[in-house]
């Protein structure tokens, strides 16, 4: 496909213009109110919160109310629901609307782990059409009621496994509803997060659909971007793992989308600031214990590829306080220059593939819609 990346139109997401054509993906225990920030300090795109559950969200679970939190300044602001339930997710979604706690909501239909598909949500949903179409029927109209015309779209996988597909059913679906856009992570949910994201399946996808089809699935670079959206024509990208301890791949997103050729290389200095910064925005979040102890999961991430000896590493992933983090950054060898053999190579989790887990019968019919038996997660995030 010879789509020409400089000549896309922005993004639009309902009324919502978003360029560059850049979302970050929700990811449960990292895409909190700092590292969404963070992000934003580099630069521009739709920034989505981590996983919000319905049934946590209606009953004000206090956890959850502390993640429903945005920065004053961050425009628009985007929110992630999961719910199995299409009385429940109809409920969150007019909270969310009728309160003005979000200018865009995603659902989750994507989310590959056990605790989620052995209750019939996340990837394992789409498969249960009709129970699909009830859940997103149920949160237009919550919409439609509020008179808001926020913007709603959803997230979603291959399917269950390569004999149960499902993309193709559930973006028709999600379209006649009315959703907004459609984002395609190129693995079932048997995959996890191994081997390499399928890409054709989002072309596919993209020539079907009216609304706009954003890919998912092993973005590293911004080269990446450009080269998903050429060869599969979709009208965005959806970035996960490839931030993770690179935030600045959105300064690399913009530049590229903005057909400029820089790219930000950081040496150990500037990623020990970045850091800093991090853990400091944690801090205030969350107060200086909680924030510390949530950044450490971060450091790994951050110091992929430097020369950091095992000793210092270990200390570092013990960090309780911004003052001794600031003492253990001192003893690193900040001259060392950007690990280029990084560059392209995965990150975060790598997950091998596994049997789907599921709830019994889940796959004798895809035109079953009852809900399972304890199916809604009573508390959110990672």
């Amino acid at each position: 496909m010879s789509t020409d990346v400089m000549a896309l139109p922005e993004l639009r997401i309902g009324p919502l213009a978003v360029w560059p054509p850049v979302v970050l993906a929700p990811m449960a225990g990292i895409t909190n109110v700092a590292f969404r920030r963070l992000c934003r300090e580099h630069g521009a795109g739709l920034y989505v919160s981590e996983m919000i559950t319905t049934r946590a969200l209606v009953e004000r679970n206090a956890k959850t109310m502390k993640l429903v939190t945005f920065a004053p300044d961050e425009q628009p602001r985007s929110i992630q629901l999961y719910g199995v339930d299409p009385e429940v997710v109809g409920r969150a979604v007019a909270m969310v609307a009728g309160e003005g706690l979000a200018d865009h909501i995603d659902l989750n239909f994507g989310c590959p782990v056990p605790k989620v598909t052995r209750r019939g949500g996340g990837s394992a949903l789409p498969y249960r059409r009709r129970l699909l179409e009830a859940i997103l029927r149920a949160a237009m109209r919550s919409i439609e009621r509020s008179g808001t015309g926020i913007p709603l779209t959803i997230k979603m996988r291959l399917g269950i496994d390569p004999e149960h597909l499902t993309y193709l059913d559930a973006g028709r679906i999600a379209q006649d509803c009315g959703v907004s856009a459609v984002a395609l992570h190129g693995r079932t949910a048997a995959d996890m997060y191994s081997g390499e994201a399928r890409w054709d399946p989002i072309g596919e996808l993209a020539a079907l659909l009216s609304v706009p089809v954003l890919g998912n699935g092993d973005i590293w670079e911004a080269e990446d971007a450009l080269r998903m959206i050429r060869e599969t024509g979709c009208a965005g990208v959806v970035v996960g793992r490839g931030c993770l301890g690179r935030p600045w791949l959105f300064a690399d997103l913009a530049a590229a989308f903005d057909g400029r050729p820089d790219r930000r290389l950081p040496g150990l200095a500037e990623v020990a600031a970045t850091m800093r910064r991090h853990a400091e925005l944690l801090a205030d979040w969350l107060g200086e214990d909680r924030g510390l102890a949530d950044f450490r999961k971060h450091i790994a991430w951050y110091l992929k590829g430097f020369m950091v000896g095992s000793e210092l590493r270990q200390r570092l992933g013990l960090v309780s306080s911004l003052a001794d983090l600031d003492g253990l950054l001192g003893h690193l060898d900040t001259d060392q220059p950007f690990p280029a053999a990084e560059l392209g190579r995965p990150r975060g989790r790598a997950t091998g593939p596994r049997r789907v887990v599921l709830p019994e019968g889940w796959l004798d019919s895809p035109d079953a819609h009852g809900v399972p038996e304890g199916a809604e997660l009573p508390d959110s995030g990672g």
